[in-house]
C-alpha cells in the first residue's frame, strides 16, 4: 500500500548511489546477492536470540535490495536479474519468519506456520498476477522499473520490512503480530485475485465467441 509513496521518496538517492556504484564495476546481481546474504546473516541473529543486533544486518539486506535495481537502470537491466532479485526476495522473507519459530518453537510455532502459509499465498497470488500482466502487456512504473509487473496491495514490501523491524524491537509479541499480519496477507492475496477476475477473466462476449 506504501511501495508507490515510498518509491518517490527513495529513488532518487538510490538511483544516484547505484550510478556510483556502477561505475565501480559492481553488477546488479552482486549487489542482490549480497543483500540475501546481510538477510541470512539477520536471520541467523534472530535464531540466536540476538534480535537487536539483527536490525542492522536487515536494514542493510533491504537497502541493497533497492540498490540492485539502481544499479541494474545504471548500467544493464537483463531478465534473469530481475528473476534472480525476486527469488532472493522470497527466500528473505521466509527466512526472517523460520528464524523466529526456531528461536523459540513452542511459543512461535504455529504463528510462525500461519505467516509462512500466508506469504506463500500471498507471493502465489502476486507472481501469478505478474505473468498474466505479461502476456496482457500490462505495464506501470508506480513501484519503480521492474522486471516483472508490481501490483499494489494492502501489504506491499514496505509495510513488510516495518512489520520485520517491529519483530526485532518486540521479539516477545511475535504470536500476536505475525497472527494479525498473516491474516492481512491473506486479505492482499484475496483482492489481488477478484482484481485479477476483473482485469483478466473474459467477457460474456468474449465468453460466448
Amino acid at each position: 500500500m506504501l511501495d508507490a509513496a515510498a518509491r518517490k521518496l527513495i529513488d532518487p538517492p538510490l538511483n544516484a548511489l547505484g550510478r556510483s556504484i556502477a561505475g565501480q564495476g559492481i553488477s546488479a546481481n552482486q549487489v542482490t546477492l549480497a543483500g540475501l546474504i546481510l538477510g541470512l546473516v539477520a536471520a541467523l541473529l534472530i535464531a540466536v536470540g540476538a534480535t537487536g543486533w539483527a536490525l542492522i544486518p536487515l536494514l542493510a539486506s533491504r537497502l541493497a535490495d533497492g540498490l540492485d535495481g539502481a544499479v541494474a537502470r545504471a548500467s544493464a537491466r537483463t531478465d534473469f536479474g530481475g528473476y534472480l532479485d525476486i527469488a532472493c526476495d522470497f527466500l528473505f522473507y521466509g527466512v526472517i519468519p523460520l528464524a523466529f519459530v526456531l528461536n523459540n518453537p513452542d511459543a512461535n510455532g504455529a504463528a510462525g506456520a500461519f505467516l509462512l502459509t500466508s506469504f506463500y499465498f500471498n507471493g502465489t497470488s502476486f507472481l501469478g498476477y505478474a505473468i498474466l500482466a505479461e502476456k496482457a502487456q500490462i505495464t506501470t512504473e508506480a513501484r519503480g522499473v521492474k522486471s516483472l509487473y508490481f501490483t499494489g496491495g494492502l501489504l506491499e514490501g514496505t509495510e513488510t520490512i516495518v512489520f520485520f523491524v517491529l519483530l526485532c524491537l518486540f521479539p516477545g509479541l511475535f504470536p500476536a503480530l505475525a497472527w494479525i499480519f498473516g491474516a492481512l496477507c491473506f486479505i492482499t492475496a484475496i483482492s489481488r485475485i477478484l482484481l485479477a477476475r476483473r482485469i483478466f477473466a473474459p467477457t460474456s462476449d468474449e465468453a460466448g465467441t
